[in-house]
């Protein structure tokens, strides 16, 4: 939307796209679901640990897994199992990111053994963009204000404040937002 496509022209009315902003913020809050996201301060990371030590997005996917499984381990639900759908981005960092997946699963991540993580039967699928798939169009919606408050926490971020109180967390604590280095 931000990219002004010929369908979003009609936001240009400020009344309809106040409107717009109003209906799709409250879909945003009363929906059921949580957000659980990595964010990789690129600066931070390649002062500690150099340009080409690790694939940042393999880095967030283990992110993402271990704090999926901490948030199921809330569910009591015994055949419980965990899907993640990526966003395709081209053949060859598709497999490199499937075969990062392989390697967590047999080997388990930094905190997570390996056994924990077949017993959620853990699969992924790489989805194309043009499938128009809701989740990760949410997940699109979510990312940039996200972003903005990885990289600026004091600005005013309204968008980050709808869906805030969607990131997972226990207690007081936010666990749903690994924010690395």
């Amino acid at each position: 939307m931000r990219k002004c496509n010929k369908e979003f022209q009609v936001l240009f009315d400020l009344d309809l796209k106040s409107k717009f902003y109003e209906h799709v913020n409250r879909i945003i809050q009363d929906s059921k679901y949580r957000i659980i996201a990595s964010a990789i301060s690129k600066e931070k990371y390649i002062k500690n640990y150099g340009r080409l030590s690790n694939d940042v997005y393999e880095l967030a996917l283990s992110f993402i897994i271990e704090r999926a499984v901490f948030c199921l381990d809330e569910k009591k639900d015994e055949n419980k199992q965990l899907e993640i759908v990526i966003e395709k981005r081209g053949k060859k960092e598709d497999k490199k990111l499937e075969e990062h997946f392989q390697r967590l699963m047999s080997r388990g991540t930094a905190y997570i053994e390996a056994g924990r993580l077949a017993d959620l039967k853990i699969t992924i699928h790489f989805k194309d963009k043009k499938e128009n798939i809701n989740g990760l169009q949410l997940a699109d919606l979510v990312a940039y204000p996200i972003a903005r408050y990885v990289i600026e926490p004091e600005r005013a971020n309204p968008a980050f404040e709808v869906l805030k109180d969607k990131i997972y967390s226990k207690g007081n604590k936010r666990y749903g937002l690994k924010i690395f280095p």
